[in-house]
């Protein structure tokens, strides 16, 4: 949503906000901007007819008070996917959806694109190199790049965002169930994407993982006017570390690696195709991407310790993430900690979902804030819950941060990876500053 109030202050237009939190790097962005509300908190009487629209964000509740008296007053209220999709109805829409690898993918288009100096708009979920906002609309750019995200629009609009961009070309990166709280079934999540498919148009283009199970069930060509475009794990060998995509003419050496990602490239790889950039346009932009904020970030290393971070939570990606640190250097132990979150990953109904998910670490570490349970409002949880859902007795459980950044300085870290995955901030942990510490321990 500040990306969003950021992106329209650019265009020129008159913008102001409400909210209750605002954490960084929103406040310090905002504020540079002249856009930082005086107070927190929710103030009604700042809705008048003088406003054009109002745009409610998901962290709102029905009730808001804000909310109410733009009800009363009949103004125009846009949920954030209803507003993109007004701002972009002239242009090309094309929509990255997908329980995992969606941002990536859009990231990795968005680099590409870049790189050879196409004009475009765009919304995706992450910071990434060579991108101010996270958010651009403009007028001249004849396509938009939207990360599809299936979680709800809005507290007043409970549909999937995705269902609301109306996409020319889709893709679906892979379905594996999340969002407990708002698709209690894996067949109700499922059915979001089965909705999206069936919202490709006449002479649209919908492009999915065929290596998913789920995505090749909900993907299978129902409409004779839509191109349906199956991808998998671009060809690659790993040297020293480092991945190569292996091509006709050469192999590509990426500063990215893992399974999951060398599937995102071949999705990406599609996409730009229908954009019109062909192969060896393509390969030259990838092979200077970086990747996205916090998606398998390098935090530090040196010759025998590599230190990562990553957005990872749901089980599915855990999974991927942690295998892929494990394949790129297997002569290394690999500690993987896992902070659970989300109202899903401490959900006990939903837990059982990441069995074997940290299988692949040497040393894996569950951490999670009793009082997130608390303000969730949800049962404890115990360490015995944990190890049964992961079914991984070898799992050792955290609860208090500073405690597990202590264990972690205390570690020799000879021959000794550490990834770090989570949503959250480990009760606001540096962990940066905690990368620095074991490097020079």
């Amino acid at each position: 949503m500040h990306n969003l109030a950021l992106a329209l202050h650019q265009k020129g237009l008159t913008i102001t906000g409400s909210d209750d939190e605002i954490f960084e790097p929103a406040k310090s962005r905002l504020q540079s901007k002249g856009l930082l509300p005086e107070q927190e908190g929710w103030f009604p009487e700042l809705i008048t007819t003088d406003l054009d629209a109002v745009i409610v964000g998901m962290h709102a509740r029905a009730d808001n008070p804000e909310l109410a008296k733009a009800q009363e007053l009949g103004l125009p209220i846009y949920s954030f996917p209803e507003f993109i999709y007004e701002q972009s109805r002239n242009k090309q829409r094309i929509v990255i959806g997908g329980s995992h690898g969606k941002t990536s993918i859009t990231s990795l288009i968005m680099h590409v694109l870049q790189y050879h100096n196409r004009l475009f708009d765009y919304a995706v979920g992450a910071q990434l190199e060579g991108f101010e906002y996270m958010v651009k609309l403009s007028e001249e750019a004849p396509i938009i790049i939207i990360e599809g995200d299936e979680y709800l629009a809005s507290p007043i609009q409970r549909v999937p965002k995705f269902h609301l961009y109306h996409h020319h070309i889709g893709v679906i990166s892979g379905i594996s169930w999340d969002h407990i709280n708002v698709f209690p079934t894996p067949e109700i999540y499922r059915k979001q994407f089965r909705i999206f498919a069936d919202m490709t148009p006449k002479a649209g283009v919908l492009i999915y993982n065929q290596d998913d199970e789920q995505a090749l069930h909900i993907c299978v060509p129902r409409n004779p006017d839509v191109k349906y475009i199956g991808y998998t794990i671009h060809e690659n060998v790993v040297h020293n570390g480092i991945t190569y995509l292996t091509t006709k003419k050469e192999d590509i050496p990426l500063q990215i690696f893992g399974e999951h990602n060398l599937r995102n490239i071949s999705a990406a790889k599609e996409v730009c195709k229908q954009l019109g950039i062909k192969g060896p346009s393509f390969y030259e932009a990838l092979a200077t991407f970086k990747g996205a904020a916090r998606r398998l970030e390098f935090l530090g290393g040196n010759h025998t310790t590599r230190i990562y971070k990553d957005f990872a939570h749901a089980p599915s990606k855990v999974k991927a993430t942690t295998e892929a640190i494990k394949k790129q250097f297997p002569e290394r132990r690999l500690i993987a900690c896992l902070e659970l979150h989300t109202f899903s990953s401490l959900n006990k109904d939903f837990l059982p979902q990441y069995q074997g998910a940290l299988e692949a670490a040497d040393f894996p570490i569950v951490y999670f804030n009793p009082l997130t349970l608390e303000h969730k409002r949800m049962p404890a949880l115990s360490d015995q819950d944990i190890m049964n859902a992961f079914q991984n007795q070898k799992i050792k459980v955290y609860t208090n941060s500073e405690e597990l950044a202590a264990f972690l300085k205390s570690l020799t870290w000879e021959n000794q990876n550490l990834l770090l995955m989570s949503s959250g901030t480990y009760n606001n942990l540096d962990l940066p500053a905690l990368a620095t510490s074991i490097l020079q321990a």
